[in-house]
């Protein structure tokens, strides 16, 4: 039988409703993550206009968007927002001029339309645009998702939704007040939109696998970030080179459970429905970065009803790469992945299939959802939860491993530990 939510004082519900392309794919599919490591078309003549006033092809309205983060992802995903056809890339804010010039002159941006330095954002959300799309580090998720319902825009949010319990109820509250305040706001999970995923996830709540007996995940992939961790060894105590080189940062990317490994996180807490109520386990670093992350991860979460999740997950070495969740049950199995072959087997039925281009797809599906949303006035913002769910998941596992102690949900959200960035020498 399904089972039901772990109990916290957290507004969180359960609720059942990659591999890459473009210059950034090599014959890994785990470029991914990788680029993120070297990120160091309509005239813009009109005003930044509601989506009510203009009108593209299809006779679909066009919403003006603006740019948050304008690095590889950023840009790749700004791409995806311009061949959708119903948006409008009319501003573009990074810390860096580099990178919002880069973008600015790939979606033909006007130069009084790049905003820079750690407060660029803010005056980007001065243009009003109708819409945000935020693609910075994460530590600024929370704030950034915050200023933008306050100023009133849609909010598409990449993962993860924060780095510590903190931000994530602050992305908790910023996605219900969108909701009251008539604004979308979708974060950017490319898995739950797959349907075959969809449909293994209902079949779990239907009980079609029977008693679930236990689950594990795995996200394994080989070093990611070492082109800007070499750059930052010319000189490892300068802010921008840190700032630069995020990805290896334990405060600006909540770590690689948090930043990368929640796409597996996020896979089984969908598929067992529930958020685990504790987690042990360990972790290390091998690799030799400048930077403070962990490079693996080795966890027992346990969910309601004593089911036990295994997880692991690397981000050094080669030879074996995967994001995978896979059910066990009493009457069958659930074989799920993030690209590739993915399979339901149980005494009474067989599904199977491949996913395909999930990086892409994913978030082409979220992109249109997204558009469609704000077009048809859909503000239930369902993937709030879900998503600070497993953020929240992830700071568990993390927190279990930093202390090498077993560790309770309901402490980490009362405690609720801020992780806090050092961003001195930054210009604002």
């Amino acid at each position: 039988m399904p089972f039901a939510c772990a109990a916290s004082s957290l507004n969180i519900y359960c609720i059942m409703k990659q591999h890459p392309t473009g210059p950034e794919r090599s014959d890994s599919w785990l470029n991914r993550r990788r680029f993120l490591s070297h990120t160091g078309t309509a005239a813009l003549a009109l005003s930044l206009a509601s989506p009510s006033r203009v009108v593209c092809g299809e006779n679909r309205k066009q919403v003006t968007l603006g740019l948050i983060g304008c690095g590889g992802r950023g840009k790749w995903i700004a791409d995806l927002f311009n061949k959708h056809g119903g948006y409008r890339i009319a501003a573009v804010a990074d810390y860096f001029p580099d990178q919002a010039d880069a973008a600015g002159n790939r979606f033909q941006v006007p130069e009084n339309r790049r905003y820079t330095g750690l407060n660029g954002y803010k005056q980007l959300l001065e243009a009003k645009p109708d819409a945000v799309a935020i693609e910075s580090p994460p530590f600024f998720h929370p704030e950034q998702a915050a200023a933008a319902v306050s100023a009133g825009c849609h909010v598409y949010l990449a993962k993860p939704v924060a780095v510590d319990v903190p931000g994530s109820l602050s992305v908790e509250q910023s996605g219900i007040r969108a909701g009251k305040n008539k604004l979308v706001f979708l974060v950017d999970f490319q898995t739950r939109t797959q349907p075959l995923l969809k449909d293994f996830a209902a079949r779990i709540a239907q009980g079609e696998i029977g008693r679930i007996a236990s689950a594990e995940a795995a996200y394994q992939t080989g070093p990611v970030g070492e082109g800007v961790d070499r750059a930052r060894r010319a000189d490892p105590n300068n802010p921008e080179l840190r700032l630069r080189a995020w990805v290896t940062d334990r405060a600006l990317s909540g770590d690689i459970i948090t930043e990368q490994n929640i796409h597996a996180i996020d896979l089984a807490c969908w598929m067992l429905n529930a958020a685990p109520l504790k987690a042990w386990g360990r972790g290390g670093k091998c690799r030799d970065f400048v930077g403070n992350c962990w490079d693996n991860f080795s966890l027992i979460f346990e969910y309601p009803e004593g089911v036990h999740l295994t997880f692991s997950s690397k981000q050094v070495g080669f030879g074996f790469e995967d994001i995978m969740c896979r059910v066990y049950g009493t009457l069958g199995t659930v074989d799920a992945h993030y690209f590739g072959k993915v399979t339901f087997k149980s005494k009474e039925d067989f599904a199977a299939g491949d996913v395909g281009d999930v990086y892409r797809s994913g978030a082409e599906s979220n992109i249109a959802t997204f558009h469609d949303s704000i077009m048809t006035g859909n503000f239930t913002n369902l993937t709030v939860a879900t998503s600070v769910r497993s953020n929240l998941a992830s700071i568990l596992g993390r927190t279990a491993a930093y202390r090498q102690e077993i560790v309770t949900w309901d402490s980490i959200v009362n405690h609720a530990e801020p992780l806090v960035a050092d961003l001195t020498g930054l210009k604002a």
